[in-house]
């Protein structure tokens, strides 16, 4: 690897190991084995390389909420059923539950965000690309063709509802609620709108 490479894998054990706060650059820089002029050659400031291992640990995890990425089976359920609903909850609330530090540190973030304007930006430019990853997920369509209306309303929804989840299960994994509480969930919702 080259020392932009070295940089992001250092810094991506540092905050796992550290969070975002306490990390500083000799930390990435000892845990990476470069320099510190390399930090800003490369990624302009300590943040912003920050920033980029977030946002790389996160689409990692992200990774394993469709099991034909993380190298299982594919989705078994059609797009846009409750089923598929389901099952991708199921994904996403296991792959929560194995990413713990990467929801704390996201949590981190959410609390700092205000002390952190430059930080804060580059984390709400990034919010899109989250919530247009999602929908694949749930109705099937690639990244690269969903509408911009889709990406603004279901994918904001998915986004909401996996924000809540990260703080029931960060709070309490053992009253956190599941997929399928979930899932019962909206289909009432479905139901109720109905007969309105």
């Amino acid at each position: 690897m080259g020392h932009r490479e070295d940089l992001l894998e250092g810094a991506k054990r540092c905050l796992l190991e550290k969070g975002f706060l306490r990390t500083t650059a000799r930390d990435i820089v000892r845990e990476s084995g470069t320099n510190l002029a390399s930090i800003g050659y490369h990624y302009g400031s300590k943040d912003a390389l920050l920033v980029q291992a977030y946002v790389s640990l996160v689409e990692a995890t992200g990774d394993r909420f469709d099991p034909g990425r993380a190298g299982r089976e594919a989705m078994a359920t059609d797009p846009g059923s409750l089923e598929r609903f389901q099952e991708v909850w199921t994904h996403i609330v296991e792959a929560v539950g194995e990413s713990r530090a990467i929801w704390m540190l996201s949590f981190e973030l959410i609390i700092q965000g205000d002390r952190m304007p430059e930080v804060r930006r580059m984390l709400v430019e990034a919010e899109e690309q989250g919530r247009s990853g999602l929908l694949p997920l749930f109705n099937g369509v690639p990244e690269e063709e969903q509408g911009k209306d889709a990406v603004d309303t279901e994918g904001r929804f998915y986004q909401t509802l996996l924000q809540g989840l990260m703080v029931q299960w960060l709070f309490n994994p053992e009253t956190a609620t599941n997929a399928t509480q979930l899932t019962e969930g909206l289909r009432r919702v479905i139901e109720g709108t109905k007969r309105g």
